[in-house]
């Protein structure tokens, strides 16, 4: 079932989705840990995106807002 599960997601399902689908979809009795070892025993894991890096540099920050002088 986890197998097909993951199949129709087209792979990116990972644990807690594919744990929610029998769960609350079909009605039966899942352990959300069991889950998550069958998958990983099985080589199944669901694709996970980062979010892209940002840029630390501020534009507004580089420019001395506050005329500061400083002398070393």
């Amino acid at each position: 079932m986890i197998r097909e599960i993951h199949a129709e997601s087209r792979g990116s399902h990972g644990s807690p989705r594919v744990h929610a689908e029998p769960a609350l979809g079909l009605g039966e009795q899942v352990n959300r840990k069991r889950v998550e070892r069958l998958m990983r025993r099985a080589g199944l894991q669901g694709v996970y995106r980062r979010r892209g890096r940002r840029d630390l540099v501020n534009a507004a920050t580089e420019e001395d807002l506050v005329q500061r002088h400083f002398d070393v």
